[in-house]
C-alpha cells in the first residue's frame, strides 16, 4: 500500500506517511492513523496550536485534551508567513501519502491543483463544517452547534426537557472517524489507480448519517405509531422500539431489554412469579404487539427496582440476558475487565505521564502503536524529517 521504507513492520500502517493539518473537526482521524503505526507529522505555527488551549489541564497548565488527541505525532513548527517554511511544506507534501486537513492548505494559498502537481499520488482528505458547496458552505459550527444542526441534539432529553448536548466532542469524534476511513480508502484506491484522490467530508453530513431510524421517521411516519407527525418525540432513555430502557435499581441503574429472546425473559419473570398477565393469549394478536411490549417493560421496571444494580447485572449476564450496568466514568477508570486486558496506556507529558484510553482493537499479526511521542513541538523541522526518513 505504500512505497516508503520503514524501520518497523510491526504496525498495520508502518511506512504510511500522514500530514496532520486538522483542527478539532478531524484531529481524531489523524490520531487513529497514527495509532495504527503511520508516521504522522503535525504542523504548528510559531504562535502555537490553538488546540493546546483546550482543557482540562494538568498542574503545569498543559492540555490533557491535546496530549491525547495529538499523541503519536512528530510536531514541527512551520510559520505560514515564512517563505522557507512554505518551501519545506511543499517538500513535505511530495513525500506524503495522506493529508487530513480542515482548511490549512487553502489558508496558505495552496490550491488542490497545486497539491496534485506536487504529488500526483496523494490522498487529500478535506474536512469542513458543511463542505465546499451548498448554501451553508461558509458557515462554521463548533461541536455543540454541529450536533444541533446535524439533528443529534433534537433526539436527546426527555419528554419534558429541552434538547441536550451530547457528552464531550461526539460530533467531531464522528467526523474524525470518517476522516480516517476516507484516508485509508483513498490510500487504497490510489495504490490501485496510481492517481491522486481528493475526498470532501462534511461534518454536517457525517452527523446526519448516524441518525438511523430517527431520520427514517421523517419520511415514513406511518410505520411508527408513536411518531408525532414526522418527528420522533424525545423519550429519555426509552429506545424507539420501546424494548430498551434505563431503569433505576438499588445502588445504580441498568439498561434492560427483553430481547433477543422475549419468551426466555418471561420465563425468568415466571420463576419469581412476577410475570402477571404476560402469558395471556390476547398478546398473540400482532396488532397488540406494542401494547404487549409496553406491558412487559413496565413489569420489568418494577422487577428491577429493588435489585442491587451490579449484582443483578452479573446475574443477567450469567443467564445470557444483555442487561447493562450504567457505569460512571470513575467506575470505568477502575473497571476490572479493562484492567485485565491492560487496556489503559501511559501518555507522555512534559512533567511525566498520564493515563489514557488504549487501543479499541487488537491484531493477530501486528499491533497498535502505543503513544511514544510527547506533544512538544520540534524547532528544527529539517532535522526531524531526516530522522524519520521523510523524503520523496
Amino acid at each position: 500500500m505504500t512505497k516508503h521504507s520503514t524501520t518497523s513492520d510491526q504496525y498495520p500502517l508502518s511506512g504510511v506517511r500522514v500530514l496532520d493539518l486538522a483542527d478539532e473537526r478531524a484531529i481524531y482521524g489523524a490520531k487513529l492513523l497514527a495509532d495504527l503505526g503511520a508516521t504522522v507529522v503535525r504542523i504548528e505555527s510559531s504562535t502555537g496550536d490553538p488546540l493546546r488551549d483546550r482543557g482540562p489541564f494538568d498542574n503545569a497548565g498543559e492540555s490533557l485534551w491535546f496530549n491525547y488527541y495529538a499523541s503519536n505525532r512528530h510536531i514541527i513548527i512551520l510559520d505560514p508567513t515564512d517563505e522557507k517554511a512554505k518551501t519545506e511544506l511543499k517538500h513535505m507534501l511530495r513525500g506524503t501519502d495522506v493529508v487530513i486537513d480542515t482548511g490549512s492548505l487553502e489558508s496558505r494559498g495552496m490550491s488542490l491543483e497545486d497539491l496534485e502537481s506536487l504529488n500526483p499520488h496523494i490522498t487529500y482528505v478535506d474536512v469542513a463544517s458543511f463542505s465546499k458547496t451548498g448554501p451553508w458552505r461558509n458557515y462554521l459550527a463548533p461541536d455543540l452547534v454541529a450536533g444541533a444542526l446535524g439533528g443529534a441534539a433534537a433526539t436527546t432529553g426527555d419528554t419534558d426537557t429541552t434538547p441536550l448536548k451530547l457528552f464531550g466532542d461526539q460530533s467531531f469524534l464522528v467526523s474524525g472517524v470518517y476522516a480516517a476511513i476516507a484516508g485509508l480508502a483513498g490510500l487504497f484506491q490510489s495504490s490501485r489507480t496510481g492517481l491522486a484522490e481528493q475526498i470532501d467530508i462534511s461534518v454536517h453530513e457525517t452527523i446526519v448519517s448516524t441518525l438511523e431510524h430517527v431520520l427514517m421517521i421523517a419520511w415514513y411516519p406511518e410505520f411508527v405509531s408513536y411518531a408525532n407527525g414526522n418527528v420522533l418525540p424525545r423519550r429519555g432513555s426509552l429506545h424507539w422500539s420501546n424494548a430498551y430502557q434505563v431503569v433505576t435499581a438499588t445502588n445504580g441503574s441498568l439498561m434492560v431489554t427483553p430481547t433477543p429472546d422475549v419468551q426466555k425473559q418471561i420465563a425468568w419473570l415466571a420463576e419469581e412469579d412476577l410475570h402477571e398477565d404476560l402469558l395471556d393469549e390476547k398478546y398473540n394478536d400482532l396488532s397488540l404487539r406494542q401494547v404487549f411490549i409496553k406491558r412487559l417493560m413496565d413489569i420489568m421496571s418494577k422487577w428491577v427496582r429493588d435489585k442491587d444494580a451490579e449484582t443483578f447485572f452479573h446475574e443477567a449476564q450469567a443467564r445470557h440476558h444483555p442487561f447493562g450496568l450504567v457505569m460512571k466514568p470513575n467506575e470505568l477508570a477502575e473497571n476490572i475487565h479493562l484492567e485485565s486486558r491492560s487496556w489503559w496506556e501511559d501518555y507522555k507529558v512534559a512533567n511525566g505521564v498520564i493515563k489514557g484510553p488504549g487501543s479499541p482493537y487488537r491484531f493477530s499479526r501486528s499491533s497498535w502503536k502505543p503513544p511514544l511521542e510527547t506533544t512538544v513541538p520540534h524547532q528544527d523541522s529539517e532535522a526531524i524529517m531526516r530522522d524519520i526518513g521523510w523524503t520523496k
